[in-house]
């Protein structure tokens, strides 16, 4: 389905106007009886160009809300505390802010900005001790640990961590599974590290 110039416009020549008694096709779409939700996306209405402009203006978003449904809709942090990976209980376990610790999403950004530089600035560090490599800056930072690690606590971090990403551990939730396997990967590329030797 093509949109055309007009914005908002979808030429059609099968679909007719849904207005009663109007015979001209129906191009413009509105929202139908059935809204979206978790059985898909719902159903639409389609008018033409007269008769969309005429059910906006009457359509009320804010129809069968309380007032205080109302003032939480208008508000600027709508849908801020909507259930999400980084609200979710297990958020923060990669050493950022978990989101949902804030009350106002402007801090939160900013938290997690700044975990992310200074991630970025002690991996920077790291390489350029001479010591690790980037790749195993980058390594020891999945795996969290320092620049002052050995062999015993690499094994030690890397054992903890896999028990807490690993599906058995976590009642078959397989969503840590991408995580488990950059900590498989940065404890193979470390425990090669000529920084052990």
């Amino acid at each position: 389905m093509a949109s055309s110039k007009f914005h908002g416009r979808y030429e059609s020549v099968d679909r007719q106007c849904d207005w009663p008694g109007c015979t001209r096709p129906g191009e413009f779409r509105a929202p139908g009886h059935r809204p979206s939700g978790f059985d898909g996306p719902g159903e639409w209405r389609w008018f033409c160009l007269d008769h969309v402009r005429e059910f906006n203006a009457g359509y009320d978003w804010f129809e069968g809300m309380s007032a205080e449904e109302i003032l939480s809709a208008q508000s600027p942090a709508s849908g801020w505390r909507t259930e999400s990976p980084s609200f979710g209980p297990r958020a923060g376990v990669d050493g950022m802010p978990r989101w949902a610790d804030f009350d106002d999403p402007l801090d939160a950004i900013s938290a997690r900005a700044n975990g992310i530089k200074s991630r970025a600035q002690r991996e920077a560090a790291m390489a350029m001790s001479g010591r690790w490599s980037k790749a195993e800056a980058e390594a020891l930072e999945v795996m969290g640990l320092g620049s002052d690690t050995d062999k015993q606590r690499l094994r030690r971090r890397y054992s903890e961590l896999v028990r807490r990403y690993h599906p058995d551990r976590n009642g078959g939730d397989r969503q840590f599974e991408g995580r488990l396997a950059k900590v498989v990967d940065a404890y193979n590329l470390l425990k090669k590290s000529a920084a052990f030797a």
